[in-house]
């Protein structure tokens, strides 16, 4: 099939690159024309076999994509999406093309979207995408909401996307496929900050702990075992004391949806509000950023996002999520 992917940050090209060796043409845009310059460079064999097509300007989607014209965003949520969408409306989709958004948005928005592009008859589809830097290798976990007409038509792109070992699933219209990511990033935070606080009370007894043997006999038959287990032995592995991370802990903001969303829905969530809460005093308070815990869910961030080791090293806003 044939697939515009706008936004080539660490996630952007890794879905371009997967549905590119699926057998897809892509064609792909970025804010900065720089990465795809390097992306020109580095991925030459793709566009010698026209898997490849680098797009200078949105407009050139017109005449590129056969119709249904189908175009992914994985840009930063918010502002940025409506900037570009209101930049397609204008000069490169017509009736019936798909718009994808897969970024980390509020599922409110994508609610707002796709109620607005279904009556101008454009198919609007939100997919939470999961699996981190690890999604190229090993499939994605895609969480679909919005036009199931389009999900129907894109199911060969999902495929290429979620094997060997991901999977794909339509959840409803509007912005069910991000509410469910929604909910799946507060899970995700509140695992690992039990994972953490684990690995913290070994790392402080008298024992003497070897914490990657601790943590390879919890994968081997355990209840507990799970990639982010899975991830906590691998940064283990590599930074046994994990010097080099200072606990400054980030967020995307997924986290914080999910707890107004619960609080919204009266479902308690304490464990999700309380990850949250020392996350965000891990910003600020240096006895937290200190504590092996912080630098254990700021090891596992990283070894599943790619994300940033140092608070004076800021994460860079890439077109990604």
């Amino acid at each position: 099939m044939q697939i515009a992917i706008l936004g080539m940050g660490k996630m952007g090209k890794n879905i371009a690159e997967r549905l590119m060796i699926g057998g897809h043409q892509v064609s792909v845009w970025n804010r900065s024309p720089e990465v795809l310059q390097k992306m020109r460079l580095e991925k030459a064999s793709f566009i010698v076999d026209q898997k490849l097509i680098i797009v200078r300007s949105l407009d050139e989607l017109k005449s590129d994509l056969i119709k249904p014209r189908v175009i992914w965003l994985m840009l930063p949520a918010g502002d940025v999406i409506d900037e570009v969408l209101q930049d397609l409306l204008i000069h490169s989709i017509d009736k019936n093309d798909i718009i994808i958004d897969g970024s980390d948005e509020q599922y409110e928005h994508s609610e707002e979207r796709y109620r607005n592009y279904e009556r101008v008859g454009l198919k609007y589809l939100g997919i939470g995408v999961a699996g981190g830097i690890h999604g190229l290798e090993n499939g994605y976990s895609l969480m679909v909401g919005g036009n199931k007409s389009a999900y129907d038509y894109i199911t060969p792109i999902l495929d290429s996307l979620t094997k060997p070992n991901g999977g794909h699933d339509y959840f409803g219209t509007g912005g069910a496929g991000h509410f469910v990511k929604m909910v799946h990033a507060g899970v995700e935070y509140g695992m690992m900050q039990s994972i953490a606080e684990g690995f913290g009370i070994l790392a402080k007894s008298g024992y003497k702990l070897n914490l990657v043997d601790v943590g390879n006999n919890w994968q081997r038959g355990s209840i507990v075992s799970s990639f982010l287990v899975y991830m906590a032995v691998s940064a283990l592995i590599k930074d046994h004391n994990l010097d080099q991370f200072d606990g400054y802990i980030e967020s995307k903001g997924e986290g914080e949806w999910a707890l107004m969303a619960a609080k919204q829905l009266g479902v308690p969530v304490p464990v999700i509000e309380q990850s949250l809460e020392f996350r965000k005093k891990s910003l600020y308070d240096k006895a937290t950023q200190d504590t092996f815990v912080a630098k254990m869910v700021a090891a596992i961030r990283h070894e599943f996002g790619g994300h940033g080791l140092h608070k004076d090293k800021p994460e860079k806003k890439e077109d990604s999520t």
